[in-house]
């Protein structure tokens, strides 16, 4: 008895596993709002009935994905410990950050419905950057707030630009420019 419920278990998590990578896949390739319930199960290979059974609703799926690609992100850059720039710069050469230029085209209209999603994710991503500022490192006059959502944004803009354009954007030449902008000492490990 134990080993079924096991094996059940092992399938649940499966399906969900299944249904969130293909889900992050299809929302980076077509949109939030352009992907289907049907889409995802033909993806996954599993019923399309699953998708409210685990995760209740497209959103909560999305939330659910976003969630998980974050975890990712943050655990997953090879940024050394205490170099901000080198984590967020990490982040664009990231495969699933495709994920995030796509969503944002649709986040920002004031009717979308992943927009709450998106602001979340941002407010990740800024404590993740602000957890390795120090105030020491600003220059007089600078919040470590305003400072991170400074570098957060160049970085995102940078990452539009190379997924729109790779040829034209050296991703290794604007980081020695964005490091050389810096102030001394900022993220240097």
């Amino acid at each position: 008895m134990v080993g079924m419920a096991t094996r059940r278990i092992q399938r649940t998590e499966e399906s969900r596993r299944l249904l969130v990578t293909a889900a992050a896949e299809l929302f980076a390739e077509k949109g939030y709002r352009q992907t289907s319930f049907v889409d995802i199960a033909e993806r996954a290979g599993i019923s399309r009935g699953s998708i409210p059974w685990h995760f209740g609703n497209k959103l909560g799926l999305l939330e659910a994905v976003l969630d998980e690609q974050v975890q990712g992100m943050l655990t997953g850059t090879a940024a050394p410990p205490g170099d901000p720039l080198a984590q967020a710069m990490g982040f664009i050469r990231l495969p699933v950050t495709r994920l995030f230029i796509t969503l944002l085209a649709e986040a920002v209209e004031a009717d979308s419905p992943i927009r709450e999603h998106y602001a979340r994710l941002h407010a990740a991503l800024r404590q993740a950057v602000r957890a390795r500022i120090t105030a020491e490192e600003l220059p007089a006059g600078t919040t470590a707030e305003a400072f991170t959502v400074l570098l957060v944004g160049a970085v995102i803009g940078v990452h539009a630009q190379w997924r729109v354009a790779p040829e034209a954007v050296d991703l290794d030449a604007v980081q020695d420019v964005m490091r050389a902008l810096l102030p001394a000492g900022l993220g240097r490990a």
